[in-house]
């Protein structure tokens, strides 16, 4: 069996599922950092 990195074809290249992680990941950073805002605004800290 020959290693993976033997390969000598094009590399594949990004697909729409690869598209829609990134969005995801994004969605989820502004959804923290909202609800961070929001807590904020009620006096919240992240100290016990």
């Amino acid at each position: 069996m020959s290693p993976r990195s033997s390969r000598s074809g094009p590399s594949p290249s990004p697909d729409v599922f690869v598209g829609l992680l990134f969005v995801s990941v994004a969605a989820l950073v502004a959804g923290i950092s909202l609800l961070v805002l929001e807590l904020n605004r009620y006096g919240w800290d992240m100290a016990p």
